[in-house]
């Protein structure tokens, strides 16, 4: 595990050796083992190292080939290495290491950009062929690596983060508005969009390709439910268990320490029980837990823990979220709000005090339907099918604007659900999900911002994904559309920023893309049965974990957000948010944001999401935008 950087230099020259020894140290926190630069007259590469694969210095990067050809910065692990580099060997390839980074060489060398075929891994790459004067830049299929660019003049900056894109002075920050509104609709800014203008989110699944005639761009990958399963049931959970052990075993090879994730959820725990049936020795494990009981998972995990007599170690957030929570915002070059990113900066700390690698259980809820709102959205659309189309979209709407003028609670709910049920299901699902609300959003968006948006809709990032499904059903489409954009754009996002904060690795089986291939061959009623969620996954674990982590209510890894907003958080959000010159203030009116404090404060209306959003792009303004902002993480709670 890694971080990459790097630019082309076929038009002008967007720096020199100290701009990669820049880029590269923006970026130290991802590999703090060892750094290193390439530089000619076409190109400049940075890599900083995480050793995990073969420890010696022959594995530093940038890696050239066996006859100097092709130069290679990596950032993952590829997991059928082994078997490739067999292989490759017999075919007369010198290595002249025993790292995975090699075994890319050598299949570019060999295949040229169809190498990406062979590849079952987590990654982000970049290979300059010195002779062909080109460079070649890939993703991994889910999402799992990052990397972001600047492109102009047919020329590219990238980098594995933002910040490292960053360093370059003479790149505008203009903030682009269409990406402002996403973050607050989604929590995150989905890709190929970044908050800023003129850089790029490479999105899972594609590759770019750059020369002196320009730029271009391909897809590699995508999933497909066209062609549904006719196996029986035990068939299809004997096949998934076998697939869950295969990803599992091939993601436990490592040279350094290596543990695991436990929540006390379904998919961790399944993963923890797969990893113990295939060591010899005692697996390690950290779980997270907190003081409100509602969201503590810990007794949950210890359960776990002791079946399989794990090493265990947990940590409970007590009192020090307000003394970190810039700190850890810091890491995020672009706004991210997902609460969950506190949880998961603590429990990649602990575990890093253990181990190198942590296998975890993320994947599962997307895969095979694990989250509340597939529940939701299953009844929503059932009600909408009963009712005629002219009646949803002529009628339910004035009764929808009749319920939202009554104050109570319910009236409220009624009225989002009449306003969801008026729409195709595509659109119904981005409402169900959205994390504010159109009037919400009018009301807070100054006049000025509104006109500039007056023809965007966030709405158009779900819905699209939703109609380019070729899933036969309703729930097939939804779960791509998660997997396509809150999968990469929140969950993965969320991992890799806080595992890499602490120089941790974090490897995830259920997103195995050939597990992924298999899950979506799986008719939609073995994973989503009578409000059973993840029914077929819980099938597959029945034999490995109790009923009381199988069917008990999912907690998922949430905060208790609202109290924090009202006791703990309180006196840093209040400066933040009213006390910053600049951000907000430019976007927004600052009256309507006060009375949905103040509301929030009296106990009356639970703001919380849209305030935590507030909160987490004015932190990520005065790091990144104001003036005299470092634009990098601090380096110290």
């Amino acid at each position: 595990m890694c971080g990459i950087a790097g630019f082309t230099r076929f038009h002008h020259k967007p720096g020199d050796t100290k701009t990669l020894e820049s880029m590269g140290d923006a970026i130290r926190h991802r590999g703090p083992d060892a750094g290193g630069i390439y530089l000619d007259e076409r190109i400049g590469l940075s890599h900083r190292r995480l050793s995990i694969i073969d420890l010696s210095e022959s594995g530093n990067q940038p890696m050239l080939s066996h006859d100097q050809h092709y130069v290679i910065a990596f950032n993952g692990e590829i997991y059928n290495f082994l078997e490739l580099r067999g292989e490759l060997e017999k075919q007369g390839y010198p290595f002249q290491t025993h790292t995975d980074t090699e075994v890319i060489l050598a299949l570019y060398e060999k295949m040229g950009t169809d190498c990406l075929k062979q590849l079952n891994g987590m990654f982000a790459f970049a290979i300059w062929d010195k002779s062909a004067r080109s460079l070649f830049i890939a993703r991994d299929r889910i999402g799992k690596k990052p990397l972001y660019y600047y492109q102009a003049n047919n020329d590219i900056v990238f980098a594995s983060e933002l910040k490292a894109i960053l360093t370059l002075d003479t790149l505008p920050r203009e903030i682009r508005l269409d990406a402002l509104y996403d973050f607050f609709a989604y929590q995150y800014v989905p890709d190929p969009k970044t908050i800023f203008k003129d850089i790029f989110k490479l999105e899972p699944g594609h590759f770019l390709t750059i020369d002196a005639d320009g730029i271009n761009k391909q897809q590699y990958w995508d999933i497909s439910f066209k062609h549904q399963s006719q196996q029986s049931e035990e068939e299809l959970k004997h096949g998934l268990q076998k697939k869950i052990n295969d990803c599992t075993v091939a993601r436990m090879i490592s040279d350094v320490p290596l543990g695991a994730f436990l929540s006390g959820g379904v998919d961790s725990s399944g993963i923890v029980a797969t990893m113990a049936k295939n060591s010899d020795t005692p697996v390690t494990t950290c779980s997270i837990g907190f003081d409100t009981s509602k969201f503590n998972e810990t007794e949950f995990a210890q359960l776990v823990a002791e079946r399989y007599h794990t090493e265990h170690h947990e940590l409970m957030v007590h009192q020090n979220v307000k003394d970190t929570l810039e700190h850890i915002v810091s890491y995020f070059d672009e706004p991210f709000a997902d609460p969950s990113l506190v949880p998961t900066f603590f429990v990649s700390q602990l575990a890093r005090q253990k181990v190198t690698v942590a296998i975890a259980g993320d994947g599962g809820d997307e895969v095979f339907a694990g989250y509340q709102k597939y529940n939701t959205d299953h009844l929503e659309n059932k009600i909408r099918n009963i009712f005629p189309a002219f009646m949803r979209k002529t009628v339910f709407p004035p009764l929808a604007k009749l319920a939202t003028k009554i104050n109570c609670r319910t009236c409220r709910k009624a009225a989002t659900l009449l306003n969801t049920l008026s729409k195709d299901p595509g659109m119904g699902f981005y409402l169900s999900n959205a994390q504010i609300t159109d009037t919400a959003w009018n009301n807070m968006a100054t006049p000025q911002t509104r006109a500039a948006l007056a023809d965007y809709h966030p709405s158009s990032f779900t819905t699209d994904f939703y109609q380019n499904s070729d899933a036969p059903d309703h729930l097939g489409r939804i779960l791509y559309t998660d997997m396509k954009t809150y999968l990469p754009g929140g969950i993965l996002v969320k991992v890799d920023r806080m595992s890499m904060a602490s120089s941790l690795e974090v490897r995830a089986p259920l997103l195995d893309y050939t597990l992924i291939e298999f899950a979506a061959t799986i008719p939609s009623h073995y994973k989503f049965r009578d409000g059973e969620k993840k029914y077929i996954l819980k099938e597959a674990f029945k034999d490995d974990l109790p009923d009381d982590i199988l069917y008990r209510k999912k907690m998922g890894f949430d905060v208790p957000l609202a109290h924090w907003l009202r006791t703990e958080l309180k006196e840093l959000a209040q400066r933040v948010i009213f006390n910053s010159e600049g951000g907000l203030s430019d976007f927004f009116d600052m009256q309507y944001i006060k009375s949905l404090w103040d509301k929030h404060q009296a106990g009356g209306n639970d703001n919380s999401i849209v305030i935590w959003s507030i909160l987490i792009f004015q932190m990520w303004w005065n790091t990144y935008m104001a003036p005299g902002s470092s634009g990098k993480a601090s380096s110290s709670a």
